[in-house]
């Protein structure tokens, strides 16, 4: 094993944990080491993870280019895989969700072609998001089932986004204790390896199925697990959809006060110039009003 594979395995673990900015810092030493030592496909390689990196750290603007010229000039199918997933990847949190569909299709077909059953399973979850964030939800149930079907069945981070992601979908279909089960299961695995980052999302879910079955203490303690771990990992929509959920339990549990505190400092954070706002959110049904994987 060459340095620029050890290095590979290290961004790759550091990225499974949620650390983004430890691994953008191997994934920079690993580039170096290619554009030195390597060859082009190593170099492509880094270039890309690195791009997948920074658009999930809200940085990827700039990555775009790149990585369509990548796309375009390689023939290496593996390497447009590598090319095309962080470009969904990018649509997907910049909310083009048919863009992300079209990317995310190219990277199934991609991996097929490899012949990686890892990255066809990472490629049909990526297409779940991709219907998801555009609110089809039977159509990402069916890529969430495909993509835990091609997964290894032992715990891993990546399985347990697919549980979460899944999990959701059922609660959104009504379909409470599927979605409890798949849940839970994700957050026990996400626990497990410490991959806090990736956890906060699952709690906000779990907060969103406890409002939807009327547990509000159970929706209160998720909440605020989950607002803890969106600050402390630097995820400024998690802690957004955090206030919306904690103050939506609060006023469904009848503590206005505290549901009004938290809609306040939603406004204050994220919509400064929206003064009406906790006045308003008081009156709605906030559930109506967001999509937790858009």
């Amino acid at each position: 094993m060459n340095h620029f594979e050890e290095l590979k395995n290290r961004w790759r673990a550091t990225i499974e944990a949620g650390r983004l900015d430890e691994a953008a810092a191997t994934i920079a030493e690993a580039l170096a080491w290619a554009r030195e030592h390597g060859d082009t496909h190593e170099v492509d390689t880094a270039v890309c993870a690195g791009a997948s990196v920074a658009i999930q750290l809200g940085r990827g603007e700039a990555e775009l280019g790149r990585l369509r010229e990548i796309l375009l000039r390689s023939g290496d199918p593996a390497i447009c895989w590598l090319a095309a997933y962080p470009i969904s990847l990018h649509y997907e949190l910049t909310k083009n969700y048919k863009k992300s569909l079209f990317y995310a299709r190219l990277t199934r077909d991609r991996a097929e072609t490899v012949g990686r059953p890892d990255w066809l399973a990472y490629s049909h979850n990526q297409i779940g998001n991709a219907f998801l964030g555009d609110s089809y939800v039977g159509e990402a149930s069916a890529e969430y089932e495909q993509a835990l079907e091609l997964m290894p069945a032992e715990p891993s981070v990546w399985r347990a986004l697919a549980l979460q992601n899944l999990g959701y979908c059922r609660v959104l279909q009504k379909r409470f204790q599927e979605g409890y089960t798949l849940l839970y299961q994700s957050l026990a695995v996400l626990r497990r390896f410490r991959a806090h980052r990736y956890e906060a999302a699952t709690r906000l879910d779990l907060c969103f199925a406890h409002l939807e079955t009327g547990r509000y203490a159970h929706a209160r303690r998720q909440g605020e697990a989950a607002l803890r771990l969106a600050e402390r990992t630097d995820q400024p929509e998690a802690v957004k959809n955090a206030l919306y959920l904690l103050g939506e339990t609060e006023s469904l549990s009848g503590s206005g006060d505290e549901a009004h505190t938290y809609f306040t400092r939603l406004q204050k954070d994220f919509f400064p110039d929206a003064s009406y706002l906790p006045a308003f959110l008081m009156t709605v049904d906030v559930r109506k009003l967001i999509n937790l994987h858009a």
